[in-house]
């Protein structure tokens, strides 16, 4: 009978001497994990009812050794073919593979390195028919390996063990016809089967293989269109954008589209976007990328989508440019972004003057499949001393810490917090310091609510002959739910907990999400203490320490301040030691341009316009006044609670006596009622703020 894999080359050709003659075990310099394998291991004599029964048998003494088998070759009697009356069965690792041959014009091939190297482990059965019982025979047997052996936590990783039952199969398929994430479904399976994550018997990549060979469209699916329903859209909105790609057979390549709504949000709060390629839309098996930001109140802001044919290079190149284009060419200050090869290829081209950072709450996704099995028990312990190393405040210390965790969790030579470090300047803290992310950066909270919003937008592909419609659908959704919020904000209790005038000032301005950041800074920053240096410099530090501190430079003609920290340039929010500077030189309200337009409870009103051409100076300076006089209102207001109950009262009448006035249109085209009516809801948005008692 011919050999399997002849052309392969054959690895028992040095060890077959007689190959009817019983051969010596052996055990591997490589692999003593067969000693504990105990009575699992094959011997000369064993015998079997089929060869199915020994290659199953030998299958389970390897997988507890540390690597995998395959059949090797097959022999008749004599030669002939008068049936099987051997069978080879080797490691995976056996024989060597020829390189795949070049051919000059045609398409080039990836030649992958082999990871056969020669081993000459293997397990040989005879058949003997005429012994009165089990007719296969174990005439030869050598576990004798010129490679390392896998761990157990490794070897389930070989493809002869990554099996996919049927049951898993069909959850599989019900959670991508949900529109669910191949992530997703990994974490819910291991809740079901109560395992570790990262201990399925099967990958990532197999659960996206299975979903790719076994998709089938039904007919809704086949007459799917997403340029006609962007075409549709447009017609139905003129503001609506969309741009693709066809390839060379005429079939669409690239698409992506932004929604009017979308665009405008761009426009106040484009300084700092995500840009999330981790899902993919499974029912057209496309990469689907989601352009995302956050808004004033802390919550997700959708900008765009894409989809992708491909994830390479030019695809990501032409995703940016269009998005873009959508948003009249301006660019955001940071983007953040996945692990991704051919993206920072992308960002680094289109995006020069953008600041490209890592999401770590996508890097952190992958924390338990990298680090459970290696850690054990130890896991929780470092998962939280790297957040701890996550927040600090200079690289110095990042580093010396970063050494010193690596010592203690044994983790040197570890690939990938070797790779992390590497990258540390893109996703660290100390080292993304004065770069504006608007909170994205943060570990918690922030992802949790836009992974949720992702999940919504997910979702939409249940319908997919409406797919576009769906998603506009979600975030139309989301928009009011956004409102809704606010109005409830401004109707909750506000606490003052330090009754400073600069508290009452900036809880008039500022969003209830935005005043709670900087409130807890401006609580904090009692407890530190300042002291002046040489000319305008300020050295501000713990009560309790006698070192360290930051450095704090105030421009007092006009009206700067900066931190060596950094906090401001990074969130838009002062820290707590600019903050206590202000309050050691009697500052009763912080200076304007340090409480941002995209963090105020009201948005300029050149900002609503996508052309954003209209002058609205003159309306801007009315405005300006009546803040300034709410906010005297309100830090006088909150001295005591007689005083709250009298302003809450009398503004409630003012802003009944308002509604009731015409409308009328103002010289900037915006009615005059909207805008009066915008500041005396910051009024009535600080009615309830109380002094904490």
């Amino acid at each position: 009978m011919p050999a399997e894999s002849a052309s392969r080359g054959d690895p028992l050709e040095s060890m077959e001497g007689a190959s009817s003659g019983e051969e010596e075990t052996e055990d591997s310099p490589y692999g003593m994990a067969a000693v504990a394998a105990g009575d699992s291991a094959p011997y000369i004599g064993q015998r079997f009812l089929t060869h199915d029964a020994a290659y199953e048998f030998y299958g389970g003494f390897a997988k507890l050794c540390g690597f995998s088998i395959r059949r090797h070759r097959t022999e008749g009697k004599d030669g002939v073919g008068k049936g099987i009356t051997r069978r080879y069965f080797v490691c995976h690792r056996a024989g060597n593979a020829p390189a795949k041959p070049f051919n000059d014009g045609a398409q080039q091939q990836r030649n992958r390195k082999s990871t056969r190297c020669g081993c000459q482990a293997y397990l040989r059965i005879g058949r003997d028919p005429g012994a009165g019982g089990p007719e296969w025979r174990v005439t030869g047997f050598s576990n004798h390996h010129n490679h390392q052996l896998l761990r157990q936590d490794e070897v389930r990783f070989l493809p002869e063990y990554r099996v996919i039952s049927d049951l898993d199969r069909g959850r599989i398929l019900l959670f991508a016809k949900s529109g669910i994430s191949v992530q997703q479904m990994m974490r819910i399976m291991e809740l079901e089967k109560c395992v570790e994550p990262g201990s399925l018997p099967f990958t990532e990549k197999d659960v996206r293989n299975l979903i790719h060979s076994l998709r089938r469209f039904d007919q809704e699916e086949q007459n799917v269109d997403l340029l006609k329903m962007c075409r549709n859209f447009k017609e139905k909105d003129p503001n609506f954008k969309y741009d693709f790609t066809r390839d060379a057979n005429n079939r669409l390549e690239n698409i992506a589209w932004s929604y009017a709504s979308s665009i405008q949000s761009y426009e106040i709060f484009g300084d700092a976007v995500v840009f999330d390629t981790t899902h993919r839309l499974t029912a057209l098996d496309m990469p689907l990328g989601i352009w995302i930001g956050m808004d004033n109140h802390g919550m997700p802001c959708f900008f765009g989508c894409t989809l992708l044919r491909e994830e390479n290079p030019q695809s990501f190149a032409w995703a940016l440019q269009v998005f873009l284009n959508f948003m009249n060419r301006k660019s955001a200050q940071t983007i953040l972004t996945d692990q991704n090869i051919y993206l920072k290829e992308a960002v680094e081209k289109e995006l020069p003057s953008t600041k490209h950072a890592l999401s770590i709450w996508l890097i952190a996704a992958r924390f338990p499949s990298w680090f459970k099995a290696v850690l054990k028990e130890q896991y929780n312990d470092w998962e939280n001393e790297f957040y701890r190393l996550y927040n600090m405040e200079n690289t110095m210390d990042f580093d010396h810490g970063w050494s010193d965790m690596v010592d203690c969790y044994g983790l040197h030579g570890n690939k990938h917090i070797a790779s992390l470090f590497a990258s540390r300047n893109t996703w660290a803290l100390p080292y993304l310091r004065g770069h504006f992310s608007a909170g994205l950066t943060a570990s918690t909270g922030v992802s949790n609510s836009i992974n949720d919003f992702i999940q919504r937008l997910l979702s939409a592909q249940r319908r997919l002959s409406y797919f576009i419609e769906e998603v506009a659908l979600v975030v139309d959704c989301k928009d009011q739910a956004g409102e809704q919020q606010t109005m409830q904000q401004n109707l909750h209790n506000i606490s003052l907990k330090t009754a400073a005038p600069v508290e009452g000032h900036a809880a008039a301005i500022l969003t209830p999400y935005a005043f709670s950041k900087l409130q807890d800074e401006l609580v904090v920053a009692a407890h530190y203490a300042s002291f002046h240096l040489e000319g305008n410099a300020f050295l501000v530090r713990h009560h309790t320490k006698t070192e360290g501190g930051c450095i704090v430079t105030w421009n007092q003609k006009e009206e700067l301040i900066s931190c060596s920290c950094q906090m401001f340039e990074s969130s838009g929010f002062l820290c707590r030691h600019a903050l206590r500077v202000l309050t050691a030189l009697n500052y009763f309200q912080i200076p304007d341009h340090y409480l941002p337009a995209r963090w105020h409870r009201t948005l300029p009103a050149s900002s609503k316009s996508l052309n954003g051409t209209i002058n609205h100076s003159r309306a801007s300076k009315s405005v300006k006044t009546l803040q300034s006089i709410v906010s005297a209102l309100v830090s006088e207001a909150a001295k005591s609670d007689e005083r709250m109950e009298v302003a809450t009262r009398e503004v409630s009448v003012l802003l009944t006596r308002i509604r009731q006035q015409p409308v009328l249109v103002n010289f900037s085209g915006e009615s005059v009622h909207s805008s009066m009516a915008a500041v005396t809801d910051h009024c009535i948005s600080s009615e309830n703020v109380k002094i904490s008692k």
